[in-house]
């Protein structure tokens, strides 16, 4: 059991106050790049990679430092926008992920007036014992042990005040501050991709904000991994609502604390194997993703089960972008590599405009993605792979990055679930130093030969 947070009072939702913190990050970015121009001035031209990188770094601290005084919906905002594959600029991007680490949580006044307003009674009367102080905390909530009349260990996830009406103000201001450094920086992407992915990340918050619909996908997901090596906690109906969820309470270590316990490599390889097999099965049979996929999502439990935690985020994928990403993935991993099946894949996924040639798809689009497809293949060249030796995400230069840009021409809308799960799987599996075995169990065939895309797409229900 993790140890209890200290609690502080809520995030401020005042929007005066919340639009000085965004007009002083925008004139922070200002100076920035003033004086990154000035520098440049006379700076040596083999210094220019380096003074890149770290302006990029400066307008990533600039752009947190504002989202972490704003919190809640904000900071999510800056965690969903740091699982974005090659939307931010990899010193932008890094400093976003800090958001995964902050906390805001309640005071116990706070604790008990929301479970008043949501069901007409204190902690006391709703359970048998409640633990005034929360055991994790996040951006839009916490979590509190509690135990029913009947003696059963329940999670209390409680949401902080203001966030359901801070949403539209809060991607208001993000976007505010993501113009600002574009209009000085040429590294972010073209409006109209930025627009979909910050119109999404808005929808997805007001989702994950209704605490109810993440008891339905608690129900959903317990019923479909039923039976398994996964276990997904289900909601205590009559203490639930859209602000609190009561769910079972599982017993288990997150990775961290589970790693230090210096498990046996056999046991890294099984956790990895039931990580890669329920991304496989989520994405090529249910359909479904938990795309939030925060180490703090996963309980090493010690009957060697997989408890699944926080189902806020979810997607259901399109069957179209299934076959897509088949036909992508069948063409990148043969050898040699289908060139012409790879085009047809990103002309399904949309990620191209029927308008390109074929020329400047293979000599242009192609060669400034090839370090990130190497990367994504690397895991499915072998029957079993090491990720312990995974290198880590390779960065695209700013060339790359133009270069892409110039010739992407959308972004489907289920491709930043998936790069948002994939990335965290790798991270996961990079951590555990698993051996896995890469072979899709739900086709005969490993991806590198896979011969029927729409099989992989068959309907969930």
């Amino acid at each position: 059991m993790a140890k209890p947070v200290k609690a502080t009072r809520s995030p401020s939702s005042g929007k005066l106050s919340r639009g000085a913190i965004a007009g002083m990050a925008v004139a922070r970015v200002g100076l920035a790049h003033l004086s990154h121009k000035a520098q440049g001035l006379t700076r040596p031209d083999e210094h220019a990679p380096q003074a890149k990188a770290e302006h990029e770094a400066e307008l990533g601290r600039i752009l947190f430092a504002a989202l972490n005084q704003l919190k809640g919906t904000a900071l999510k905002a800056s965690q969903l926008l740091s699982m974005e594959l090659g939307f931010l600029p990899e010193g932008i991007r890094r400093e976003l992920a800090k958001a995964h680490y902050q906390v805001t949580p309640l005071n116990r006044a706070l604790v008990i007036k929301l479970l008043r307003q949501e069901f007409g009674a204190g902690p006391d009367r709703l359970f048998q014992t409640f633990e005034p102080q929360a055991f994790a905390a996040a951006s839009l909530g916490q979590v509190h042990a509690a135990t029913l009349a009947d003696g059963q260990a329940v999670a209390v996830k409680l949401q902080y005040p203001g966030m359901a009406t801070s949403i539209g103000s809060d991607l208001a201001l993000l976007r505010t501050l993501l113009s600002a450094i574009s209009l000085r920086s040429h590294t972010l992407p073209k409006a109209d991709i930025v627009a979909p992915v910050m119109a999404d990340i808005e929808h997805k918050l007001a989702e994950e904000l209704d605490y109810l619909n993440e008891a339905e996908q608690l129900v959903w997901f317990g019923q479909h991994l039923a039976q398994t090596r996964w276990v997904v906690p289900q909601p205590v109906p009559h203490l639930t609502s859209r602000r609190v969820l009561t769910m079972q309470r599982l017993t288990g270590l997150h990775l961290n604390e589970w790693l230090q316990t210096q498990p046996r490599q056999t046991e890294r390889d099984h956790f990895g194997q039931l990580l890669f097999d329920l991304f496989m099965r989520c994405l090529f049979d249910l359909r479904r993703l938990q795309a939030d996929p925060h180490p703090g999502n996963y309980l090493f439990m010690p009957d060697a089960r997989l408890g699944l935690l926080d189902f806020g985020c979810t997607r259901v994928l399109n069957a179209d972008f299934c076959e897509g990403l088949a036909m992508a993935w069948s063409a990148q991993l043969r050898q040699p590599r289908d060139e012409a099946q790879m085009q047809q894949a990103y002309l399904r996924l949309g990620l191209i405009a029927p308008t390109l040639s074929e020329r400047d798809f293979h000599t242009q689009l192609m060669p400034a993605l090839a370090e990130l497809h190497a990367w994504q293949g690397l895991p499915f060249a072998v029957d079993v792979y090491d990720f312990g030796q995974l290198p880590p995400l390779p960065r695209m230069s700013a060339t790359q990055q133009r270069q892409a840009m110039r010739y992407l021409h959308a972004m489907p809308p289920d491709m930043p679930y998936f790069d948002r799960a994939h990335l965290g799987l790798t991270q996961l599996l990079r951590t555990l130093g698993a051996r896995v075995r890469t072979t899709n169990p739900w086709i005969h065939e490993t991806l590198r030969v896979i011969p029927l895309a729409r099989a992989m797409c068959s309907d969930p229900n």
